[in-house]
């Protein structure tokens, strides 16, 4: 594996700054890896067979992970908790690691993303235990089209998902989608024009290189423009005047071309490839064996939970954490001519491994 695992300099930064980095941005959203396991094999993350998982005992414990949150937000300015996997649903203590985060921080807006197979069980406890929102993937409507991008036949279960969701009311429940070229690229005004009418905010999301087959090209992503393009055959769409404030997707207003001024609801493409925002990045991520990634694309690793499990302090750990996200990227380099940009090489690990 050619991720570096050096740690940053001892004693380089200081907590008290918290998640700064030497160009003037400031992490205050955490991104947590609860697993690095998933029960879908989509094409664009995993090879059809699956990866070689993390053992037990390699990933964040429950207590581990709330102590590493509670790290952040007293120590470092953490505001706002994202839980990832792979697949979080598949943790059994997940619904008991939320009352715990919940309780230790009452204002924390904390959201999870997730595939949806297995919601609709679960939302009335994940509401009741305290997330405040979520956001579910969905590439396809048409079943045939989602075995063929995820490997598995369970559309029926994600949509049953987003419905129990909504109807527990979790927050704004979005929408995840990511077209791929000639499979169901032709689905984006279907998609929008289903979430509009069902209340979800929907979110393409430009296929990255994250895929543990590297098979990514950039002819063969669908990019912002074409996506924009293709919903304005459809619909009328204007800018959403919402401050970003660091958030990936940019959001637009979608409106009936022969009803322009009614607003039927709000769309959000995030181009990371093409149109990337690392400028305003808010991010640091975590993965699910306690490692520092201080972008996305990051081939660099800082190991926090070594440091848990050989008796290091709170401060010891947010200093490690501070030095790791002083040397965040100025970018990720693929808004470069070429390929995938000269300054970028593709990391090791798969989006599920990462945890998104």
């Amino acid at each position: 594996m050619s991720v570096s695992m050096r740690p940053p300099p001892a004693g380089s930064r200081s907590p008290a700054g918290g998640l700064a980095d030497r160009y003037g941005r400031r992490a205050t959203d955490m991104r947590l890896s609860l697993t690095d396991k998933c029960n879908l094999r989509c094409t664009y993350c995993m090879p059809e067979e699956g990866l070689a998982w993390l053992s037990k005992n390699q990933i964040m414990t429950a207590d581990e992970i709330v102590r590493l949150v509670g790290i952040g937000v007293d120590f470092l300015g953490i505001r706002e908790l994202r839980l990832t996997g792979g697949e979080p649903l598949v943790r059994r203590d997940l619904v008991e690691i939320l009352v715990r985060l919940r309780h230790n921080h009452p204002e924390l807006p904390i959201s999870m993303t997730t595939n949806g197979i297995g919601l609709a069980k679960k939302a009335r406890a994940l509401k009741d235990a305290g997330l405040s929102r979520i956001n579910v993937s969905l590439d396809s409507l048409h079943a045939e089209t989602f075995r063929a991008l995820t490997r598995r036949p369970f559309l029926d279960q994600v949509l049953a998902g987003v419905t129990e969701a909504a109807r527990v009311q979790i927050g704004l429940v979005k929408v995840n989608a990511v077209l791929m070229r000639g499979i169901n690229d032709h689905e984006a005004v279907h998609l929008l024009s289903w979430a509009v009418a069902s209340g979800f905010e929907l979110r393409f999301i430009e296929q990255m290189p994250l895929d543990a087959d590297h098979g990514w090209t950039r002819e063969n992503m669908i990019t912002a423009a074409e996506i924009r393009v293709r919903l304005e055959e459809s619909f009328l769409l204007t800018p959403d005047l919402r401050q970003r404030d660091g958030a990936p997707a940019e959001r637009w207003q979608v409106r009936a071309k022969d009803a322009p001024d009614v607003v039927l609801g709000t769309v959000g493409i995030i181009a990371s490839v093409t149109e990337p925002f690392c400028s305003d990045c808010k991010r640091t991520r975590v993965t699910a064996e306690g490692k520092i990634m201080s972008c996305l694309f990051s081939r660099e690793e800082t190991d926090l939970l070594g440091l848990f499990r050989t008796g290091a302090t709170d401060t010891d750990i947010a200093q490690r954490w501070s030095e790791a996200m002083w040397l965040k990227p100025k970018a990720h380099g693929m808004d470069h001519t070429g390929l995938g940009g000269v300054d970028f090489v593709q990391s090791d690990r798969s989006m599920s491994a990462i945890g998104g």
